[in-house]
């Protein structure tokens, strides 16, 4: 039989994240086992059956899957077909509440999917740490919150300053860039809060913003002259494809383009005497 196995893995830059695995299998089968993290599994198509703690259970499209740590389980695929996952292991410090999850490790919640599926986009994509640091904050607020049983709508309460003081911390870091880590603890602030408070006060996440504001800086030294390559790193992108990915979504065209493609502008005629 040939294998068709594919899998993916790596250990990001943002906190509380310690791997990142992406894998199809068709006939493999996890032996009974355990880890020290939370396994925090979505599947994009097959279904997953697994045992944990004497209990049959079932990973699905539509499902969230969280298995707490040092619980041990075991996985194979339900169907011939196999199965295709993406699964985040979680620092066991990160969320509280072993005992609910081995009673309901699967959790029907289409908003708190969707914000796992974009973590791992941001996580698939190299320099954008700072996004992945702010979605990963609202995917662990919503999981704590199915684990104490209180799945509710978070606070309105509205904090115009400490936005006003993110922003300016921000743009005093626009080349060197911030972490949600460093905001949070110069700002002596809830991670979950400081970026909730910045996108209700300016209608635009945190990383959102400092991607705008590279761009912009982008825009000029283009203009001047400078070369994309050095323009990438002078305004703080990981590199020239992170610059292009970025300035192409905001402007429209690649950063080369827009420094070559003037406007010609007719010199003016001399009025007629």
């Amino acid at each position: 039989m040939v294998d068709s196995s594919k899998v993916a893995a790596w250990r990001p830059h943002v906190r509380g994240i310690e791997e990142v695995f992406h894998a199809y299998f068709t006939d493999h089968a996890y032996p009974r086992h355990t880890h020290d993290t939370w396994t925090l599994l979505i599947v994009d198509s097959g279904t997953i059956s697994y045992e944990l703690n004497g209990h049959e259970h079932g990973s699905m499209e539509q499902l969230v899957t969280l298995l707490p740590p040092h619980v041990s389980h075991n996985g194979r695929a339900a169907g011939p077909a196999g199965f295709h996952k993406r699964v985040l292991y979680i620092d066991g410090t990160m969320l509280t509440g072993i005992g609910p999850a081995v009673d309901t490790p699967s959790i029907r919640d289409p908003l708190l999917r969707n914000r796992i599926h974009h973590l791992h986009g941001a996580l698939l994509r190299r320099g954008d740490e700072l996004e992945a640091q702010s979605r990963l904050v609202f995917v662990l607020e919503r999981l704590q919150r199915h684990l104490h049983r209180r799945v509710t709508a978070p606070s309105s309460y509205r904090d115009p300053s400490l936005a006003r003081l993110l922003r300016d911390l921000i743009d005093a870091r626009v080349v060197a860039g911030l972490t949600l880590d460093e905001a949070s603890n110069t700002l002596y602030a809830d991670p979950a809060h400081l970026v909730r408070s910045f996108s209700r006060e300016f209608g635009i996440a945190p990383h959102q913003y400092l991607i705008g504001r590279r761009i912009d800086l982008a825009r000029r030294l283009l203009l001047s002259g400078l070369r994309p390559s050095d323009v990438a790193t002078a305004v703080g992108f990981h590199d020239q494809s992170h610059l292009n990915r970025h300035f192409k979504r905001m402007i429209g065209t690649t950063p080369k383009r827009f420094a070559t493609d003037r406007l010609v502008i007719a010199p003016e005629l001399d009025e007629l005497t």
